[in-house]
């Protein structure tokens, strides 16, 4: 295979993907290229692509909030963005070209530092630049793509801090992962991957002490800062302030499977839930909950279920704002609810939640992505003044399109976990090559990187196809980076071999 020539991390990366001609050609193609999908986009979908979850970021937007039942992160950001415009054709283009341009920093940094072969680099340049997945999530009306965007920045710094560590990649670090804390709590892990690139990492260890404390010391505040928001919604000081209704939803999957007694409930208002769990599975049919084919969120979504009952019998909401402290207040006892029946039944939690919560990992739903706009042709009115737009009324060129375009990603997410694995099981086995410090620490990071996610999803997160790009982008360039290492170590085993075999002959003549 005929590999692109790189210069390995010598020099200036700059004069690598500005003075290089075909490097600068090919950023001008790339450009180009995204612009150019963009335009074509948004003839066929004028209007941006909005579910529940957009109408309350706008909400929080609206209220100037501090904390909000989804990360406050993209409520600010909605709320910053009409000091320039309340354009959707531009809030989209922002998102959409800011996801690119983080894409684009992220390929030339593997283009930089690693040898990929001319079809390795054509499939990662599809997946960054061609793929349907980024342009269709960016046109939701959600923190998905800030999130993708804000991720790739942060592990191309990961990657140099590895392979070219320098001071001010510490708080550049820090301040990325902390704006991806604020609009994703998927992020929450990511504090225990950035300390192990500065252990692992060249730093001098004051350095690495200073990139292990980044993180933490901006995200903290942040954390009391949201918690006493919480506490003047509700009363209670809590983050996330949707995390109890997490555990409690979580904890119901096992409850028709395990015995509990009133007395093994911490508060009266635990045992209130409880009765109306047990009511729940006495009453609605499994074929009508159908749990193991759900997306994990049941009790989260459903009207009917527990969770949403007490809530709308010991909450009432007047309003909008009064919605949001209910949610807030019944948080805390599906918090202590859903934690006290985890920890009592891990082993049924293991087999009714995390099992069924693994098989949606590897399949991940295209849930909200299977449709435009809900598969409605009209958004709320709160949408509609939000962004000034003249009417209620959205259209697209057609709002099923985009469940057949979409439809290879679950599966193509299981494939890219299988061809990471094996890519590591194939560098293991094969003759040695030349693999530098910074390669071999970067793969373990990666792979630390991804497994954390894996244990994240599956553990304590409704999983869904959205979710997932990044770590779908991750196996995907690591697997093609370690795929032609173990290449090139199976050739080289190859190789000598043949040569052996020529000197025996040789001998034996």
């Amino acid at each position: 295979m005929k590999k692109h020539s790189t210069i390995h991390g010598e020099g200036s990366f700059l004069s690598f993907v500005i003075s290089n001609s075909k490097n600068r050609r090919l950023l001008w193609i790339l450009l180009g290229a995204v612009t150019l999908e963009f335009i074509l986009f948004k003839l066929l979908y004028p209007y941006p692509s909005l579910f529940s979850d957009s109408y309350s970021y706008i909400f929080a937007a609206a209220i100037h909030a501090d904390v909000n039942i989804w990360p406050i992160g993209y409520s600010k950001f909605l709320q910053f963005f009409p000091l320039f415009t309340r354009s959707t054709f531009l809030l989209v283009g922002f998102q959409y070209f800011f996801l690119e341009l983080s894409a684009l920093c992220f390929f030339y940094t593997i283009l930089y530092f690693y040898d990929l072969g001319k079809i390795s680099r054509r499939i990662l340049m599809g997946f960054l630049f061609f793929n349907p997945l980024l342009i269709y999530v960016s046109n939701y009306i959600t923190s998905d793509t800030l999130f993708i965007g804000l991720s790739l920045l942060w592990v191309t710094q990961l990657i140099w801090i590895i392979q070219r560590p320098h001071p001010s990649q510490i708080l550049l670090q820090g301040v990325l992962l902390l704006l991806a804390f604020t609009v994703r709590y998927n992020a929450m892990y990511y504090p225990l991957i950035a300390a192990f690139a500065f252990l692992i990492s060249a730093h001098r260890p004051v350095w690495k002490v200073l990139g292990l404390l980044a993180g933490p010391l901006l995200i903290i505040p942040f954390i009391i800062y949201s918690s006493n928001a919480a506490r003047d919604l509700t009363g209670t000081a809590q983050f996330p302030l949707l995390g109890g209704w997490q555990w409690g939803n979580n904890a119901l999957y096992i409850r028709e499977y395990i015995d509990v007694q009133d007395a093994d409930l911490p508060t009266p208002e635990t045992v209130k839930l409880d009765h109306l769990a047990q009511d729940f599975f006495r009453t609605v049919p499994p074929d009508q909950r159908d749990l193991p084919n759900y997306v994990a969120n049941y009790f989260f979504r459903n009207a009917n279920a527990p969770l949403r009952k007490y809530m709308h019998l010991n909450y009432p909401a007047r309003d909008e704002y009064s919605n949001l402290v209910r949610w807030g207040k019944s948080s805390v006892v599906y918090g202590d609810y859903g934690k006290t029946l985890i920890r009592q039944h891990p082993g049924a939690f293991a087999q009714h939640f995390i099992l069924v919560n693994t098989k949606n990992y590897f399949l991940p739903p295209l849930e909200q992505l299977k449709v435009y706009n809900m598969g409605l042709d009209s958004i709320w009115e709160r949408g509609r003044s939000w962004f000034n737009l003249p009417t209620v009324h959205v259209s697209a060129a057609t709002p099923y399109l985009q469940e057949p375009l979409l439809l290879i990603f679950p599966p193509l997410f299981a494939g890219l976990n299988l061809f990471f694995l094996v890519a590591i099981g194939s560098l293991l086995t094969s003759q040695p090559v030349s693999l530098s410090q910074g390669f071999v620490r970067t793969v373990l990071l990666i792979g630390c990187l991804l497994a954390l996610n894996f244990g994240f999803s599956v553990f304590a997160n409704i999983i869904v196809i959205r979710y997932q790009i990044f770590p779908l982008l991750q196996f995907l360039t690591f697997g093609l980076v370690i795929w032609e290492k173990a290449v090139a170590g199976h050739r080289k085993t190859v190789l000598q071999t043949e040569q052996s075999t020529d000197t025996q002959l040789y001998k034996l003549s």
